[in-house]
């Protein structure tokens, strides 16, 4: 007996589109926190702080509401589940291998920093983009919604790559131009989410739930952290609620 597969099995319809979408969700993301490359000064800490206050609000609330339901509602608790902690695991492994080369490294702790930066955010973005592929597949309303959650995640990642690199004594359009760079692995990664997400409904549980875990190790382990060390004040906390609240605006909408 013969097997033959069709092309569409592996390449549905709207992979081109589903793959410009990635690369787009993360090169407007990116490209606007890159944009402190040309005017550093201009962002005060507590704006800051805010941004990623408001960014962990939505990335919890898109995970709580969206995608643990959705994955749960595909192929059930247990594959979903098994997805979510594979995702830490797997962004926990990455965080420690950076900080290691950090350490290892004896040149310029700020231009070296920024380079880890670009560097994280660029493997980061390959399972976000799978994340976008195969939430665009599962639904129009779950990939759009999750598109604009990376997206105002990619701001502060932005931000990040481009201020050490201008503080670092590097050309302001060559920062910017390398944070736009970092997004290509979005692309990339909602290319193989869309092409290879939707072979079997256990498989997009399963990445689905790859990508709730590393959303929520991102959002409660990073940039909680961060927020706190660039501003204690009230005000980053009203920007976490108003996260929250807009994604299960987004979500109801949806």
């Amino acid at each position: 007996m013969v097997f033959v597969l069709s092309a569409s099995a592996f390449f549905p319809y709207g992979l081109l589109e589903i793959s410009l979408a990635g690369l787009l969700t993360g090169i407007t993301g990116t490209g606007i926190g890159g944009l402190t490359a040309f005017f550093p000064s201009t962002l005060s800490k507590r704006f800051q702080s805010t941004l990623l206050e408001f960014t962990t609000g939505l990335m919890i609330s898109m995970v709580c509401m969206e995608l643990l339901p959705e994955g749960y509602k595909t192929a059930g608790f247990a594959y979903t589940s098994i997805g979510l902690v594979i995702g830490t695991i797997l962004i926990i492994v990455l965080d420690e291998y950076i900080k290691y080369i950090v350490k290892k490294r004896g040149k310029n702790p700020i231009m070296l920093s920024g380079w880890m930066v670009v560097f994280a955010v660029s493997l980061h973005n390959l399972p976000e983009g799978f994340a976008v592929g195969a939430a665009f597949q599962t639904g129009a309303a779950v990939g759009l919604t999750l598109s604009i959650a990376i997206l105002l995640h990619d701001i502060p990642e932005g931000m990040a790559m481009a201020i050490p690199l201008r503080i670092g004594k590097m050309k302001p359009v060559k920062a910017f131009v390398i944070t736009l760079l970092s997004a290509v692995p979005m692309g990339v990664g909602a290319f193989a989410g869309a092409a290879f997400g939707s072979i079997s409904e256990v498989f997009s549980a399963v990445c689905i739930g790859l990508a709730a875990g590393a959303m929520l190790y991102v959002s409660l382990g990073e940039l909680i952290n961060k927020s706190r060390s660039l501003y204690k004040g009230r005000i980053p906390l009203a920007g976490n609620l108003a996260g929250i609240l807009a994604g299960a605006l987004i979500s109801f909408l949806g």
